[in-house]
């Protein structure tokens, strides 16, 4: 089952400059991907919109071998509502503690070594206060869940997910692909979880021939891939289509800083140009 991997998390974002200032600045991301669309993703990638949007892949490294997080920028939207589903993203990074710092971007201490920051649109991260050599600085990312043992069966014995730690008093458990890989945590909270309309999607990839398989498994079950029990959204992607589709575009931090000025130009453009009177 080592074959299959976490690949990435989806955010939706309303404001991109300063999203792309937290991502790039503070965490110390780099630009893997950036590319620019004028109509709604079939696979709802930006959600139930049908507008112009863009897709930028920010990670630490490579996505062949690093869990990075993918922001979707929908024209035109510049906040959404948050639920209680996501409850954050932890990563071990002693650099992005220090950039936290320089840059008074906002940090809490809420345990020893440990620090709680929000990337704009309210999506928190834990910052560990150190750094892991050669290795993916993301460790986790943690989602509510209504109930963990339904749960747990769900991502342990139908999607194949070893238990790493399970702690039934706390209601949370820790599950992944591999000991290399960024795990998923589930927390389970007292009542529904709600996705409100900032709601993201989790990535992972298996083998191309396992997905037929992986298909009819959940239809003998009665379950969903796209929106299983608490409506979280998860895609499963063939793995060796995706290593060619995922390659790191040298250009890509630069494609970005040229949509967000060419949308700061509109912006600018359709709040202060008015037609010149005739004659």
């Amino acid at each position: 089952m080592a074959a299959r991997r976490s690949l990435h998390f989806v955010f939706k974002v309303g404001n991109r400059f300063q999203t792309t200032r937290f991502y790039r600045d503070v965490l110390g991301m780099k630009v893997l991907r950036h590319e620019e669309f004028e109509e709604g993703c079939k696979a709802s990638c930006n959600g139930p919109y049908d507008g112009r949007w863009s897709k930028t892949m920010v990670g630490f490294g490579p996505e062949d071998d690093h869990f990075v997080v993918e922001l979707t920028y929908n024209y035109g939207i510049g906040d959404y509502k948050l639920g209680n589903d996501f409850m954050g993203i932890t990563l071990a990074s002693s650099q992005a503690v220090s950039n936290a710092r320089k840059l008074q971007w906002p940090l809490s201490e809420v345990a020893e070594g440990i620090f709680e920051t929000e990337a704009p649109g309210g999506y928190k991260f834990y910052l560990q206060n150190r750094s892991l050599p050669q290795s993916d600085p993301v460790l986790k990312v943690t989602l509510t869940v209504s109930d963990l043992q339904k749960s747990l069966n769900y991502w342990s014995n139908l999607l194949g997910m070893k238990i790493y730690e399970k702690d039934e008093e706390k209601q949370r458990a820790l599950l992944g692909y591999a000991d290399n890989q960024c795990k998923l945590e589930l927390q389970g909270i007292k009542g529904a979880v709600d996705h409100a309309a900032a709601f993201g999607r989790i990535a992972f990839s298996c083998p191309q021939k396992e997905l037929p398989d992986l298909e009819d498994l959940m239809k003998r079950e009665n379950q969903k891939i796209l929106t299983p029990l608490d409506g979280h959204e998860i895609c499963f992607v063939g793995d060796e289509a995706f290593r060619e589709l995922s390659k790191m575009d040298p250009e890509g931090s630069k494609l970005l800083d040229d949509a967000m000025a060419a949308d700061k130009s509109d912006e600018w453009f359709a709040k202060h140009n008015k037609p010149k009177a005739s004659g």
